[in-house]
């Protein structure tokens, strides 16, 4: 059964998860004339969204079952299968002919898992992790990596459209999760060269930020370097991604190379060095926080410079 065309004012919209991301998300959606229900383990945290008119459901299930299509963007795999194959998740609230998208990014192989457990139901699902962080988010200019039936990702456009700016159909049940592993493979291993180029630059005794200015338009440049470097030079290692769902993600990229006989030592060291990060206590800080660890392996305290 195929869902109706996505409208304004008309398609109704479910949101699981309303944290450092999916809040701002689901808001663009309000903004831009859907009505939402929304999901969250901790209501508060929803608080300013139902200020904005959203509905709060008690259960992913309520929600799917006031929804044409439900999101969820949540911490790991396992919140996934609960939240969408649980008994109170939002397939057994679903009916035929709906749409459920999961953001999070989690594993291909659960991405394949619901899309057949939803096939069963007729009920459509999508994988569309994404990339960008809070800022992302926030400047609705998010990278959504997505995979599923095209026709459904095609209708599912004008949504997309409202929280992101590139958005690529990978293939189906699973494709987005397997991009969306490439995608952090490429920032684990970078960070690294971010953390580094900045602690050599200060121990040289350069002024970070002019050193910035010669390396970050050239092909040293990267979207970590320009907008984490910033942070990184003035202590705010508040998360735009957290460590500890970084790590997550190491993790399945190794385990998805290991079935696949690929050797990834690159990403082995940096998930080391990001278990080194959560180890000192920093795994709720983002991910640039690598920094911090970095930094005392050196001998120094980068907060004080000292």
């Amino acid at each position: 059964m195929m869902p109706a065309a996505i409208k304004p004012g008309t398609t109704r919209i479910g949101w699981i998860g309303t944290g450092v991301m999916g809040s701002s998300m689901v808001g663009h959606l309000i903004g831009a004339g859907y009505s939402a229900t929304v999901f969250t383990r901790s209501k508060s945290k929803a608080e300013p969204l139902i200020s904005r008119g959203a509905a709060w459901a008690e259960t992913p299930k309520a929600v799917a079952e006031q929804s044409d299509v439900v999101f969820s963007i949540v911490g790991f795999p396992s919140d996934v299968r609960e939240v969408m194959l649980g008994a109170d998740g939002a397939l057994a609230g679903s009916k035929p002919g709906n749409i459920l998208v999961d953001m999070t990014t989690s594993e291909p192989s659960l991405a394949v898992e619901i899309y057949q457990a939803a096939q069963t139901k007729n009920v459509h699902s999508v994988d569309a992790p994404v990339s960008g962080g809070d800022i992302g988010a926030k400047n609705a200019t998010l990278s959504i990596m997505i995979g599923g039936d095209k026709p459904i990702v095609e209708n599912l456009m004008p949504l997309f459209n409202a929280m992101g700016k590139t958005l690529v159909y990978q293939g189906g049940a699973g494709a987005g999760q397997h991009t969306k592993m490439a995608n952090q493979i490429l920032i684990a291993t970078n960070m690294i060269g971010v953390c580094e180029s900045l602690l050599y630059g200060y121990k040289a005794g350069l002024d970070l930020p002019t050193m910035l200015q010669s390396v970050g338009p050239g092909a040293a440049g990267s979207w970590s370097l320009s907008n984490l470097g910033p942070r990184i030079m003035n202590n705010n290692f508040d998360p735009g991604f957290f460590v500890e769902h970084f790590i997550k993600d190491m993790g399945i990229a190794l385990s998805e190379a290991k079935r696949m006989g690929l050797s990834l030592p690159g990403l082995a060291l940096g998930e080391q060095l990001y278990l080194s990060v959560k180890a000192k206590g920093w795994g709720r800080n983002g991910t640039h926080a690598l920094m911090l660890a970095l930094a005392e392996m050196a001998g120094m305290d980068w907060k004080s410079r000292k």
